[in-house]
C-alpha cells in the first residue's frame, strides 16, 4: 500500500486530503508543520508528498513552502512532491516545478486531478525504482563477470552482449569444441579469446586460421603441416597450426570455407587428437581445444552437399551466438567511446546519429568510422558530419540470405550499391572480403583498380 505525506498548517485541508486518499486505499500521514513533515519523512517509508506552500498564518510569501522543498529535494532527490498554493502563489510554483517539484495545484483543488496526479506520479516511481534495480542488477552482474573472469578488455553494455559473455565463459573450463556463430566484424574472435583465457589451457598458445583467406589447396597444408616435396614449393617441411597449438587452443574462423577433404581430416582429429601431414604417412598426436566461427548458415550448407553433417554436429557442442551490432544497441555508445582517442569527445548529434546507423559492418564499421573521424577531426568534439556515416536508403537495403551462394547479378548491384567498395559490398552479401574476391573471380566479375 503507497504512502502520502500530507503536510498543511489547516486541520480541515488534511482532513479532506485523508478521507479523499484513504478511500482510494493509501496509506495517509500528516503534518501540520514542515519540522514534523521532516520528521516523519526520515522515519517512514514515505512514497509522496503533498505540500503546502504557507505554514504561518501571518506568512503569505510562499517562503517556507520553497524552503521546505529544498530540504526535501535535498534529502530524497527522487520524491515526487505536489505542491498545495494559493493562487497569489502560482509563480513561485510554477518555479518550483522548473526546480523539480512533481505538480502543483491551486486552492481549492479538484479531487479528480488530485488523484489522478498521485496515480501518475506512483506509477511513475515504481517504474523508476524497478528501472533502478535493473540497471544496478546489470552493473553487479558485469563487476562479478569482471572480477571473476578474463574478459581481454571486452567493452559491452547491453544485456545481449551479457548473455554471450556469461555463456563463453561459463563453458571456457569445459574441454570441449566451441563454435561461434555471427556477423562479420561482430566480434567473434574477441570472444574466442576470452574462451582460451578463462579455458584449462590458458597458459598454452593461442594459433589462429582464417580458412577464408587461403585458397582451398593451402589450407590443409596450413592445418596439418607438411612434409618437403608435399606439393609444389614444399621445398622443406614444416608443422601446421596443429602442432603449433598442441597443448593450448586452435580458432578456426570462417570454418565454412574448410575444402570437404580438410573437414575430413579435422572431423577425425577431433574425435582421435591423430593426424597427419600432406605426404607423410607418420601420425601426429596433439591435444588442442578447437574453437571455430562462421558467419555461414552451415546447417543450408549440409543440405547443399558443401559441408559435413557429422562435422558439424561436433565442432557444434557449444554454440555461441554472437548478435550483430544493430540487435545490442546498448554497446554502440561504450564502443565508440572506446574507440575515441585521448581527450576527444562525441557531440550529443554525433551519437544520435551513431544510435541511429544499423551497423552493416558491426563492431568493425564501428571502430573504423571513430577511428577515421579521430584522425581527421579538428578539435576535441567529434560531429555528425565528421563521422561521414553513409546515408541509409531503400535501394541500399541488404539482400535477404539465401540458401545459395550470391550469383554475378547480386554481386554486381552490391558492388554498384556501394560505388566499388568490396569491404562494404562483402557486408552487405555476408561474405568476408575474401570470399567475395573468389567468388568474384570464379564468375569473370572484373576488379576495380
Amino acid at each position: 500500500m503507497p504512502t502520502l505525506l500530507l503536510i498543511d498548517d489547516n486541520p480541515s485541508v488534511l482532513k479532506a486530503l485523508s478521507i479523499l486518499f484513504s478511500l482510494q486505499d493509501y496509506r495517509v500521514l500528516t503534518a501540520t508543520d514542515p519540522r514534523r513533515g521532516l520528521e516523519l519523512l526520515r522515519s517512514e517509508p514515505i512514497d509522496l508528498v503533498i505540500q503546502d506552500m504557507n505554514f504561518a498564518a501571518d506568512t503569505t510569501s510562499g517562503g517556507e513552502g520553497e524552503a521546505l522543498f529544498g530540504e526535501i529535494r535535498g534529502l530524497y532527490p527522487d520524491m515526487p512532491v505536489i505542491l498545495l498554493t494559493a493562487w497569489t502563489h502560482l509563480d513561485a510554483a510554477v518555479q518550483l516545478v522548473k526546480a523539480g517539484a512533481a505538480d502543483y495545484l491551486a486552492k481549492p483543488w479538484d479531487d479528480r486531478r488530485l488523484t489522478a496526479s498521485v496515480q501518475t506520479l506512483l506509477e511513475l516511481g515504481q517504474a523508476q525504482r524497478e528501472l533502478r534495480h535493473r540497471v544496478q542488477a546489470d552493473h553487479e552482474h558485469k563487476r562479478d563477470l569482471e572480477r571473476r573472469f578474463d574478459l581481454r578488455g571486452f567493452v559491452w553494455a547491453d544485456p545481449a552482449s551479457e548473455r554471450v559473455l556469461s555463456l563463453a565463459c561459463q563453458v571456457a573450463r569445459a574441454d570441449v569444441p566451441v563454435l561461434i556463430t555471427g556477423p562479420n566484424g561482430a566480434g567473434k574472435e574477441r570472444i574466442a579469446e576470452i574462451i582460451q583465457a578463462n579455458s584449462a589451457v590458458k597458459a598454452g598458445a593461442m594459433v589462429t586460421l582464417n580458412c577464408g583467406a587461403l585458397p582451398a589447396e593451402l589450407i590443409e597444408a596450413e592445418l596439418f603441416g607438411a612434409d618437403a616435396g608435399a606439393y609444389t614449393g614444399a621445398s622443406k617441411a614444416r608443422e601446421g597450426k596443429f602442432e603449433a597449438a598442441d597443448g593450448g587452443t586452435l580458432f578456426l574462423d570462417e570454418i565454412g570455407n574448410l575444402p570437404l577433404a580438410g573437414q575430413m581430416k579435422l572431423l577425425r582429429v577431433l574425435e582421435t587428437g591423430r593426424f597427419e601431414r600432406l605426404g607423410s604417412n607418420r601420425e601426429r598426436q596433439v591435444s588442442v581445444r578447437v574453437i571455430s566461427a562462421t558467419n555461414a548458415d552451415l546447417p543450408a550448407m549440409i543440405k547443399r552437399g558443401q559441408f559435413r553433417e557429422d562435422l558439424y554436429y561436433r565442432l557444434n557442442l557449444i554454440e555461441i551466438r554472437l548478435p550483430p551490432l544493430h540487435e545490442r544497441p546498448r554497446d554502440i555508445l561504450p564502443l565508440a567511446r572506446h574507440f575515441l582517442c585521448e581527450g576527444q569527445r562525441l557531440s550529443e548529434a554525433a551519437e544520435q546519429a551513431l544510435r541511429a546507423h544499423e551497423w552493416p559492418g558491426n563492431v568493425r564499421e564501428l571502430k573504423n568510422a571513430i577511428t577515421r573521424a579521430s584522425l581527421l577531426t579538428q578539435g576535441p568534439v567529434i560531429d555528425v558530419d565528421d563521422l561521414r556515416l553513409p546515408k541509409t536508403t531503400t535501394a541500399a537495403a541488404p539482400i535477404p540470405r539465401e540458401d545459395h551462394e550470391p550469383d554475378r547479378d547480386s554481386i554486381e548491384a552490391a558492388l554498384s550499391r556501394n560505388s566499388g567498395v568490396i569491404a562494404q559490398a562483402a557486408a552487405e552479401l555476408g561474405l568476408s572480403r575474401q570470399a567475395l574476391y573468389r567468388r568474384m573471380d570464379r564468375l569473370g566479375i572484373g576488379r576495380a583498380p
